[in-house]
């Protein structure tokens, strides 16, 4: 714990100059953004000289802007412990409005998506996901709701999909075996990273299928297993992870699908539509009208 990046400048705060100050309120609040940077960039958005940053490395004890640098990025890929996240939480939020910070941030990871996620790559997705025989999604951990999510649209748009939201290497491999070149992979993950994940999409990539993934940085393990890379921002809030970005790309990659089938779409749900009226699957003004007569009338036969 107390070789961790931001344990180091919580203990040297106090000793570190005005400048040095800027540099470590800008880290614990925007390290995977800092994580990027040269020195100069960092001097340069903080409003300090390089010869500071270098300095400010120096003084946590890393011996030169580099190995500060890595520190940041080993911070990503491995993300916190659960209890680091509680501490860290605590001290950027403080005694403010708890509601107002974290959709203050969820904004803020979702403006950054916007500028960084890949419009070629997001279109390529798409065309993928359209053209493919079959589409697996594979997610686990706190991730594998997003897959349920894109995996319950997809369904009733393509019919062909399959979920895979197992840690189990013999029930993932069992469900996607029959995998191959004519098919398409989207595997998700995000800090802390799934083993499994990389894994998965790894397989799916040497039987030649069209693999997606969506992670949070361009040093995610998932990136070197992507023929399409779409980065969604994700940040800790306390013990749980900020997904509203993944979220979002993911309801883009489906309005997108939607409008690039957007006939064969339209057939479906009228058919679903009729099907949903017959079932009385969903409730309206009139189902509820004639449930609260009903009940009304059955009082009053009552008294």
């Amino acid at each position: 714990m107390d070789k961790h990046l931001l344990s180091r400048i919580k203990s040297k705060y106090q000793h570190l100059s005005k400048g040095q100050k800027l540099i470590a309120d800008f880290i614990g609040e925007h390290y995977d953004e800092a994580a990027f940077m040269t020195a100069s960039k960092l001097g340069e958005t903080v409003g300090v000289s390089e010869s500071t940053v270098v300095r400010f490395a120096c003084e946590l004890g890393y011996g030169g802007y580099p190995k500060l640098q890595k520190a940041m990025q080993e911070m990503i890929r491995d993300k916190l412990t659960s209890v680091q996240r509680i501490d860290v939480t605590c001290e950027r939020i403080g005694g403010g409005d708890v509601l107002d910070s974290v959709l203050n941030q969820d904004i803020e990871k979702i403006r950054r998506t916007i500028e960084e996620t890949s419009r070629e790559d997001f279109n390529n997705a798409v065309k993928a996901i359209v053209n493919a025989e079959n589409i697996y999604i594979y997610a686990v951990r706190s991730t594998s709701p997003l897959a349920n999510f894109l995996g319950y649209y997809f369904e009733l748009i393509f019919g062909n999909v399959r979920v895979i939201s197992t840690s189990s290497k013999s029930a993932a491999y069992e469900q996607l075996f029959r995998i191959t070149e004519k098919d398409v992979m989207i595997g998700i993950s995000f800090p802390r990273y799934s083993t499994m994940a990389v894994d998965v999409m790894h397989f799916a990539r040497e039987r030649g299928a069209d693999v997606i993934a969506l992670t949070d940085s361009m040093i995610s393990p998932l990136v070197s297993q992507a023929d399409h890379l779409l980065i969604a921002r994700s940040d800790m809030a306390s013990v749980v992870d900020s997904l509203v970005a993944p979220l979002s790309v993911i309801n883009a990659l489906i309005v997108a699908t939607v409008i690039a089938k957007k006939e064969d779409v339209k057939k479906t749900f009228m058919a679903l539509e009729q099907v949903w009226n017959e079932q009385g699957i969903y409730a309206n003004s009139e189902t509820v009208k004639k449930d609260n007569t009903s009940e009304n009338g059955e009082k009053q036969d009552a008294r």
